[in-house]
């Protein structure tokens, strides 16, 4: 028997276990939406392509399993680029099916036809264009395989109607055969030997950990491996989550924003584990002077992050936790108890402050967040100064609880990146932080929220400005400001309240103290206008071409 390639989708969709589809329908991708009719798999309609996208970003993050979405051709192809390029920064698992115009009509810049397999080569780790039908079941077997091995990424396929229309024999295949496709998992024996006696002669050691290893879901080889050798943690902030934030050993994060502690540890250590880190420059803002004393071992799956930026002493290509795994029997127990304790001493030297006297302080209201939530809850955030502050004074306990956009620092991608987040873990108290200019950007997911009926809490960090810009033009255009303050100032609890969710606006800290059990006990989506002082910097702050030992606070 025969069915339509779009049915023959939807039937490779549930083979691989899909339970959510976000999208937005349109023309040239109807058949598939037909198809979708008979299907298990559950369809969220988003307000706008670029709500999908972060949407099945956010459940990719929380959950560990590809995220997908669908969108037509032409504009809501486009509309998916930069949620698309967001994903593959931070190394996102995603499948996105796009229409396509009939093939005959591709390259005629028919209505609503674009080159989006061209557009999007730079931001996805493969796509696809389908002119054989029978080339479907196939495609998609291999796009899951490789958005979800090796370095995870998005990939693309692109779908004619005509050939979505077409009808071919069904039948999904067992195996992938992809040649030139194989990431190397297992460290080399050698490497990894060196890698041992390296550390055990250091004094000083400093692991740095990042987002492979909430990837590889090597958590607990991380920790072993810190209290085995009595190792200070620090993290980039897609690592955040795969250290106990409250463990004696936990630094928090490190360069641009990082705490002073940190940034010490890693200029003062002569042993610099990199795990799962690319040495970005929001880490390393001066090449000359990070880790000058350190020999510095990189772990990381992708060999084309080895040597990118930071040329190691000791590389090793392989997945992190068989590598961590094959690495800890050789190490022995110590520890290392005069670095500790100077790692400690900095810790109590310099701690992260703010002055909480005035208006309510944005590190204030994250702080009681914790305090109300605690580490079970998922935070979620937008990209800027609140951005940054969860990542300073919230305590991330588990891999997986902080989920951002690192790499391209995506302002919208929190609302629709927590919607899909909630819908991963619909068990798990989940949390929004957002800025008043942020969430603007996609603010039309909040009837998304609505309708799926989501207990999503969404605390906006209401300054009436954008506070990261305006914060880098004080230290960068001698305060010059321009195009910083929103002349309207929206009452963001009553347009909550519009889109039929419970609304709140909280102006102290008092206040924000009596309310949160409430707030956070609410079955539906909450909306929380928190407004805050606008005159507050994130700080520590490490000004550009300096090394990260020279920040200001």
């Amino acid at each position: 028997m025969e069915i339509t390639v779009a049915e023959a989708l939807v039937r490779c969709l549930e083979q691989e276990n899909v339970e959510l589809i976000f999208g937005y329908p349109g023309g040239a991708i109807l058949p598939v939406y037909d198809a979708l009719c008979n299907s298990t798999i559950k369809h969220v309609l988003v307000r706008h392509e670029q709500g999908a996208v972060h949407a099945a970003d956010g459940y990719a993050r929380a959950t560990g399993k590809v995220g997908v979405c669908l969108a037509t051709s032409g504009p809501g192809a486009t509309n998916l680029v930069t949620g698309i390029a967001n994903a593959y920064m931070d190394s996102i698992p995603m499948i996105l099916i796009t229409g396509q115009v009939p093939v005959s009509q591709i390259g005629t810049d028919a209505f609503q036809e674009v080159d989006i397999t061209g557009i999007t080569i730079p931001v996805t780790k493969h796509n696809y264009l389908i002119k054989d039908p029978k080339q479907l079941p196939q495609v998609i077997k291999k796009a899951f395989h490789i958005a979800s091995t090796g370095r995870p990424g998005p990939v693309l396929i692109d779908l004619p109607k005509d050939v979505a229309q077409a009808k071919i024999k069904y039948t999904y295949p067992k195996n992938v055969q992809l040649p030139g496709y194989k990431p190397t998992y297992k460290g080399h024996p050698a490497m990894v030997s060196q890698a041992a006696k390296l550390i055990m002669a250091s004094k000083r050691p400093v692991i740095y950990a990042g987002g492979g290893v909430r990837i590889s879901n090597a958590a607990a080889e991380l920790r072993q491996l810190a209290e085995v050798i009595s190792a200070p943690v620090t993290h980039t902030l897609m690592g955040l989550g795969c250290f106990p934030g409250e463990h004696p050993l936990f630094l928090g994060m490190l360069g641009l924003h990082g705490t002073r502690y940190a940034n010490l540890s890693v200029t003062e250590c002569d042993c610099l584990i990199a795990v799962g880190a690319r040495f970005d420059d929001r880490v390393v803002a001066n090449l000359e002077g990070f880790a000058p004393n350190a020999k510095i071992i990189h772990i990381d799956i992708d060999p084309a992050e080895i040597g990118k930026n930071v040329r190691p002493d000791l590389p090793i290509v392989g997945d992190i936790k068989l590598v961590l795994e094959a690495l800890l029997p050789m190490l022995k127990k110590r520890k290392n108890s005069e670095w500790v304790a100077q790692v400690q001493e900095w810790k109590k030297t310099y701690p992260l402050n703010y002055n909480s006297e005035g208006d309510l302080k944005p590190q204030c209201v994250i702080e009681m967040i914790f305090e109300a939530a605690g580490s079970s809850a998922i935070i979620v955030t937008d990209v800027g100064q609140h951005q940054m502050w969860a990542a300073q004074y919230y305590k991330f306990n588990e891999p997986r609880s902080f989920i951002t956009s690192g790499g391209l620092g995506t302002m919208g991608f929190g609302l629709p990146a927590a919607i899909g987040t909630q819908m991963g873990a619909p068990d798990r108290q989940v949390i929004l932080i957002t800025g008043d200019g942020s969430i603007q950007m996609t603010l039309q997911e909040l009837a998304t929220a609505v309708e799926q009926k989501l207990p999503l809490k969404i605390f906006v960090m209401n300054n009436r400005q954008l506070g990261m810009v305006r914060q880098l033009q004080e230290f960068y255009c001698d305060k010059r400001h321009i195009a910083i303050d929103f002349q309207l100032d929206l009452d963001f609890a009553a347009l909550g309240k519009v889109f039929g969710m419970a609304g709140y606006t909280i102006e102290t800290s008092g206040q924000l103290a009596d309310l949160l059990p409430e707030i956070l006990s609410i079955a539906g989506p909450v909306m929380v206008n928190c407004l805050v002082s606008g005159e507050e910097n994130v700080l520590p702050m490490v000004l550009a071409g300096s090394n990260i030992n020279e920040a200001i606070d």
